[in-house]
C-alpha cells in the first residue's frame, strides 16, 4: 500500500510536464519534475521493480507506474524533438564550419547526470555606479586576450533578484570564450521604469572605461535576460542605439507589457498585475505611455538587433505568447531572430544547465553569440 501511495504522488508531480502549476509553490516543483525528471524516473522504475510479483493491487500499480513513467519521459522525448529542428535553424544562418553545429549536440541524454558537478568560474564583484550603489560580478573569459563581453540582467518581477541569480550559465559562458558582467539594478517599487535600462546603460560605460583592466572588447556586447531582466535587456537593445550591442537574448522575458497587463497571470501563482503596475508606476489607464515604452513589441524597429527567444510554454508566469507577438513584429520589421518553443518547460527551466530544457536553451545561446559576435 505505502509503495502504491508513493506511485500515485509520483504520478500526480508528473502532471506538471504537461500541466502549468496552479499556484507558486507547485511552480518551484515544477521546475525540478522537469528538469530533473530522470530522477523521478528512476524512483518509479524502483518502485515498480520491488513491487514485482505482488498480487495484492498489482493491475493499478503496473497500469499507474507506466503512465509515470510515461509522463516523465515527455521533457527527454521533447528535447529529442526539438534538437534537430535546432540545428537546422543554426546551420541555415550561420557558417556551420565556425560554428561546430556538426560536432555538437544539443542535447545529450548522459549530461542530465554527468554534469551536474560542472566547475563554476570565479568572480569578482566591482561597484558600477557608486551614487546608486551598484554592483556587477564579472566573470572573466577562460580564453586569454580581448574578447566580448556578455551582460546579463536578473529576473524577479522587476522587485526582487540579484546578479548572483542561476549563475550557472555565467561560469559556461566564461568557458567559451565569453567576459560575462551579471549586474544588480534599482528595483520596484521605489523605482520605475525606465530606471533599469539606465542602469543598463551606466553598466556598458562602466565597462567601457575598465576595458583595458577587464580585456573587454568594447565594439561587442551582447544583452541577455530572464524574466523581467528579459524586459529590460529587449528595451535596452531597442531603444540604446548602441552600435556595439550585436544581439539581445531573452529567457522568458515580458515582451508586449500592454498585452501582458490585459491577459495577467494566474493570481495564485503571481499578481502580475500589481507587479507590473509597481514597474510601470501606475495601471494602463493611468500611464499608457510607460506600459507603450517599456514593450518591445513597441520599441522595434528595422535597425533593431538579432534576437534569441527562449520560452517554455508550459510556463504559468510569462506567457510564450509574448514571444510570439514580439516574432511577429520582428518578421513584419524584417529584423532576424531564432526563437526556441519548449513545449514541456516551465518558468526558471534553466535553474540547471543539464536538464533537458537547460542544454537545448545553452546550445542555442553559445550558437547565436556564435552567430552575432
Amino acid at each position: 500500500m505505502i509503495r502504491l501511495i508513493l506511485v500515485t504522488l509520483l504520478f500526480l508531480l508528473s502532471l506538471l510536464t504537461v500541466l502549468p502549476a496552479a499556484t507558486s509553490k507547485l511552480w518551484y516543483v515544477s521546475i525540478l519534475v522537469t528538469e530533473f525528471c530522470w530522477f523521478f524516473f528512476a524512483i518509479v522504475l524502483v518502485l515498480l521493480l520491488l513491487s514485482f510479483g505482488k498480487k495484492k493491487h498489482r493491475v493499478l500499480m503496473f497500469l499507474l507506474g507506466i503512465t509515470t513513467l510515461a509522463f516523465y519521459a515527455v521533457p527527454v522525448i521533447g528535447a529529442y524533438r526539438v534538437a534537430p529542428t535546432l540545428k537546422r535553424l543554426f546551420a541555415n544562418n550561420i557558417d556551420k564550419q565556425s560554428s561546430g553545429i556538426a560536432d555538437t549536440s544539443p542535447f545529450k541524454l548522459g549530461q542530465m547526470i554527468t554534469g551536474v558537478y560542472a566547475k563554476k568560474v570565479p568572480y569578482k564583484t566591482l561597484t558600477y555606479d557608486p551614487t546608486n550603489k551598484l554592483t556587477l560580478d564579472f566573470y572573466p573569459s577562460l580564453t586569454a586576450g580581448k574578447k566580448p563581453c556578455i551582460v546579463i540582467v536578473h529576473g524577479g518581477s522587476w522587485a526582487a533578484g540579484n546578479s548572483q541569480q542561476l549563475p550557472d550559465l555565467n561560469s559556461a559562458l566564461a568557458k567559451a570564450g565569453y567576459h560575462v558582467a551579471t549586474i544588480n539594478y534599482r528595483l520596484a517599487p521605489e523605482y520605475h521604469f525606465p530606471a533599469p535600462i539606465e542602469d543598463l546603460q551606466t553598466a556598458l560605460t562602466y565597462l567601457r572605461s575598465e576595458m583595458a583592466s577587464l580585456s573587454i572588447d568594447t565594439t561587442r556586447f551582447v544583452l541577455l535576460g530572464r524574466s523581467a531582466g528579459g524586459q529590460i535587456v529587449l528595451s535596452a537593445a531597442y531603444t540604446l542605439n548602441d552600435p556595439a550591442i550585436k544581439g539581445v537574448i531573452s529567457f522568458y522575458g515580458p515582451a508586449d507589457m500592454v498585452w501582458g497587463y490585459a491577459n495577467p497571470t494566474n493570481p495564485l501563482v503571481l499578481d502580475s498585475k500589481k507587479v507590473i503596475e509597481d514597474y510601470l508606476s501606475g495601471t494602463y489607464k493611468q500611464v499608457p505611455q510607460q506600459y507603450i515604452n517599456s514593450s518591445a513589441t513597441e520599441t522595434a524597429t528595422t535597425r533593431s538587433v538579432h534576437t534569441l527567444l527562449i520560452y517554455g510554454e508550459n510556463d504559468p508566469l510569462v506567457s510564450h505568447l509574448h514571444g510570439g507577438r514580439l516574432g511577429k513584429k520582428l518578421d513584419s520589421l524584417k529584423v532576424k531572430h531564432y526563437d526556441l518553443y519548449l513545449p514541456w518547460a516551465t518558468h526558471g527551466f534553466d535553474y540547471t544547465l543539464n536538464g533537458p530544457a537547460g542544454q537545448l536553451s545553452t546550445w542555442s545561446v553559445l550558437e547565436f553569440l556564435k552567430t552575432v559576435l
